[in-house]
């Protein structure tokens, strides 16, 4: 399967999406590049097998409504609100846009990540994002396997 090619998705779209934020460096923008690459192979904009993710980055309508709910319209997450907000067309619902926008659908798995406990890796390894990418992305039952996924993470590191 032929997907995105993988440097100009970390470079044109997840670089300049997680500046806009305030969230960047070179360990999230790795790691919000392997995140899309594990999940759907920067192919998938519709999970396979009729599941509920969409977009690149897989997020699940009910986790993009719970960060609107549930962070970004209290103090927190009132800057971060106002930048996707400007991201957001205005002819779809929200959670419709992670299939078609790209630099929204970044941005929400980036606040995905920011609302986990768990500090983003020092080091940055391919090994430390993707463990990273199981432990506060995916779920304990759900199908990330974080040895398999460190090619994935590998590959958005040199991308």
């Amino acid at each position: 399967m032929q997907g995105l090619d993988v440097s100009q998705l970390k470079h044109l779209v997840v670089q300049p999406t997680l500046e806009a934020l305030g969230l960047g460096g070179e360990t999230a923008i790795n790691l919000l590049t392997g995140t899309a690459l594990a999940e759907s192979r920067c192919a998938y904009v519709r999970q396979i097998g009729g599941g509920p993710a969409l977009g690149l980055w897989q997020m699940e309508p009910a986790t993009h409504d719970d960060c609107w709910n549930n962070f970004l319209c209290y103090p927190a997450g009132r800057r971060f609100s106002r930048v996707l907000q400007g991201m957001l067309g205005t002819d779809q619902p929200k959670s419709a846009q992670l299939v078609s926008n790209l630099r929204y659908a970044c941005g929400m798995a980036r606040i995905r990540f920011y609302r986990a406990s768990e500090a983003l890796p020092v080091q940055g390894t391919a090994a430390e994002l993707s463990g990273y990418h199981k432990r506060n992305y995916n779920t304990l039952a759900g199908a990330a396997d974080p040895v398999a996924n460190t090619a994935f993470f590998r590959q958005a590191i040199l991308s």
